[in-house]
């Protein structure tokens, strides 16, 4: 009998074998930025980019990438607990311009579906993947995968989904 394997692990080794682990963790270290390094921080910071396991923030003052230097120990450890199996081995921190962070579109949950999906599939379709894709909790793993599989549908030789 085979065994059945969680959805999360699942998802993880297709973000791993598709390169994508890299840009899922940098969109929640920028999602939960300020949960991570608190709001104080997160207000004078942002998180830009991860290469080479290091983690590239922009700051917007000296004085705050000064700073954050001495901090750079306790920030590494809550980045890490966030980033779990891909842990950031640095922070480089540079000055630039924080753009504040507007409110996401969580367009899966809100029933605004069809502004992920093609415009050519019907609605029909378009509440049906939101209807599979709603029982994952992340945000961004619903829209993601909402997305792959309405482009899946709209493709002519996808096969239909089943409840």
């Amino acid at each position: 009998m085979a065994q059945l394997s969680p959805l999360v692990s699942i998802l993880d080794e297709i973000a791993q074998r598709f390169g994508m682990s890299g840009k899922l963790l940098e969109h929640r270290l920028q999602r939960q930025w300020p949960a991570i390094v608190g709001a104080h921080v997160a207000a004078h910071t942002r998180p830009e980019s991860i290469r080479f396991k290091k983690l590239h923030v922009i700051v917007d003052s000296s004085v705050w990438v000064q700073q954050l230097t001495f901090l750079k120990v306790s920030l590494l450890q809550s980045i890490n607990a966030t980033a779990g199996d891909s842990p950031i081995s640095d922070i480089v921190l540079r000055v630039g311009p924080i753009e504040p962070q507007g409110q996401e579109d969580d367009t899966v949950s809100s029933g605004e579906f069809s502004k992920v999906g093609p415009p050519s599939l019907p609605s029909e379709a378009l509440a049906e993947v939101a209807l599979h894709v709603q029982a994952i909790e992340d945000p961004d793993i619903r829209t993601h995968l909402a997305e792959v599989m309405a482009r899946a549908l709209a493709s002519s030789s996808a096969p239909k989904l089943r409840p």
